[in-house]
């Protein structure tokens, strides 16, 4: 009962808060009644607006789910039918390709050997070199393709007979030498108008050497090095000049494969720098060394001349070994034997180092030129596993520098070991004639001045 208080208690206090604020503007109790009953219209006017408003809401979202539901119905009948049609269709085209397989016979085998023909003639057409001179049939060509991939057209026989003609006169050209002038770009990049010649399908040639036609932007460009042989590149320049017989010229019946071998073969100049530096310093030990045995061959030679001379005569000449000795036993005549072969030995072996100089010098390089070709070998080959641990090995490219080096001075090391082998044994062999000259010379000294003294 003191709880039931205490609300009714809150309750006027709160009427009593909120007619107070309304006393504010009510002159008496009567005017606050009457303001409290036109609130409560208000307030029943708003709530039947808003339930109104709901009402509509609702109805609206019921016919726009109704709507949706007949959309969905009808676009699940228009998939129903497009199905159909498009099962009919199918059964309709694979009737008429039956039907057209019918008719077609025998010549539909021949239809996929022209469009097979026409593909295949394209695609040498245009990377052969007559395409300078007939640009148009590509077209034709394309549209043949086109025609007869598409399988809804047929070919006729004036495309046909077209194909044939363009066969018959690719064949007709491959027998010809054209001249023509053209613009050509140089190697240097300039643009000059020259005159080219055409030798069949094969190659082009103008008076600066072999040409290559480009299919792609249908220029006609330098090589940007010849072929090192000098009969290619003069062959060529023959060519390029005559004007009636026959000319002596290098075909390249791959139409560019062997000529695109030969230029990009590297040249004396590009082997010696794949060696690197040790094949430089093989080079240079290998130019000493022959330096050195050509001057001992030549200053031997002309001493075995010398020796040769002088046992022709009677006196001694001073101006080569062999007169040397003779000279020193024309000193020492009154000598004992003994003291004789003495005087002979020393006269001789103090010739011995001007016949056997540098002939040391020269056998070592016939041996360490091999060995420095064995040691730019192994780096070579630490280049090459250099390369793989980094990149791998799938790209050849990455390592033929590698293996460039290790093969070339091998190369090299034998190019320069094996001549130097021979020429110490040329100069050897002088310079051991005339030591054997002087040793028996003295022997026969030694022992005719014995026989005189007894």
């Amino acid at each position: 009962m003191k709880r039931i208080t205490t609300l009714v208690a809150a309750g006027l206090l709160c009427l009593g808060m909120g007619t107070a604020s309304a006393q504010e503007e009510a002159k008496s109790m009567g005017e606050l009644l009457n303001l409290i009953e036109q609130g409560k219209a208000r307030d029943s006017q708003e709530a039947r607006r808003r339930e109104a408003e709901f009402a509509q809401a609702r109805n609206e979202q019921q016919n726009l789910l109704r709507q949706a539901r007949a959309e969905r119905t009808r676009q699940e009948n228009e998939s129903a039918r497009l199905e159909n049609l498009f099962k009919n269709n199918q059964e309709r085209i694979a009737a008429a390709r039956q039907n057209l397989d019918e008719r077609l016979g025998a010549l539909k085998e021949l239809f996929g050997v022209l469009q097979t023909l026409a593909g295949d003639t394209q695609a040498r057409f245009n990377a052969s070199l007559t395409n300078i001179h007939y640009p148009d049939r590509g077209e034709f060509l394309v549209e043949l393709g086109s025609k007869m991939a598409g399988a809804n057209q047929l070919a006729s026989i004036e495309d046909i007979e077209r194909l044939w003609f363009e066969l018959q006169r690719e064949i007709n050209e491959s027998g010809k030498v054209v001249r023509f002038t053209s613009n050509v770009t140089a190697a240097d990049g300039e643009e000059i108008s020259a005159e080219v010649v055409r030798v069949g399908l094969f190659n082009l040639v103008s008076d600066v050497g072999y040409l290559t036609y480009d299919p792609q932007t249908k220029r006609i460009s330098e090589l940007q090095r010849q072929p090192e042989q000098a009969r290619y590149t003069g062959s060529a320049a023959d060519m390029a000049e005559a004007t009636t017989g026959p000319v002596a010229f290098g075909v390249d019946v791959t139409r560019g494969g062997i000529l695109a071998l030969l230029v990009e073969s590297p040249t004396i100049k590009d082997r010696i720098n794949q060696g690197g530096i040790v094949g430089y310093c093989i080079l240079a030990l290998g130019a000493v060394g022959l330096l050195i045995a050509i001057l001992r061959f030549a200053a031997l030679s002309t001493a075995s001349r010398k020796v040769t001379a002088q046992l022709k005569r009677e006196s001694a000449s001073t101006d080569n070994p062999l007169g040397r000795v003779l000279a020193a036993y024309e000193s020492n005549k009154g000598a004992d034997t003994e003291t004789i072969e003495l005087k002979l030995s020393e006269a001789a072996l103090k010739e011995m180092p001007a016949l056997t100089k540098g002939l040391l010098f020269i056998k070592v390089i016939s041996v360490v030129a091999p060995l420095m070709g064995l040691l730019g070998t192994v780096t070579g080959m630490i280049k090459t596993f250099q390369v793989i641990t980094l990149y791998g090995a799938g790209d050849p490219k990455m390592m033929a520098g590698g293996i460039s080096q290790a093969l070339m001075t091998t190369v090299l090391g034998l190019v320069v070991a094996i001549p130097m082998v021979l020429l110490h044994t040329i100069v050897s062999g002088q310079s051991k004639k005339v030591i054997n000259i002087l040793q028996s010379q003295s022997a026969g000294l030694v022992a005719q001045h014995s026989e005189k003294t007894h």
